[in-house]
């Protein structure tokens, strides 16, 4: 796969737990790991405004491509 998702990395830099974050988003737990390790196969844009919001970045923060 080549997007990378570094939700993981930001939540790092804003010292957030997991179940914070999935808090403050509205999503499951479960679903937000999905996310993070990459399984996921979209995401919603309100889901990743909600991320960008809590985590007070940009989506280019959340996701990255590469070859």
């Amino acid at each position: 796969m080549s997007i990378i998702v570094n939700v993981d990395v930001m939540m790092a830099k804003r010292k957030m737990s997991s179940q914070e974050l999935a808090e403050k988003i509205g999503i499951t737990q479960a679903n937000l790991s999905i996310l993070k390790t990459g399984k996921a196969k979209a995401i919603r844009f309100s889901t990743l405004e909600a991320i960008c919001k809590a985590l007070d970045c940009q989506p280019g923060d959340i996701l990255e491509y590469t070859e």
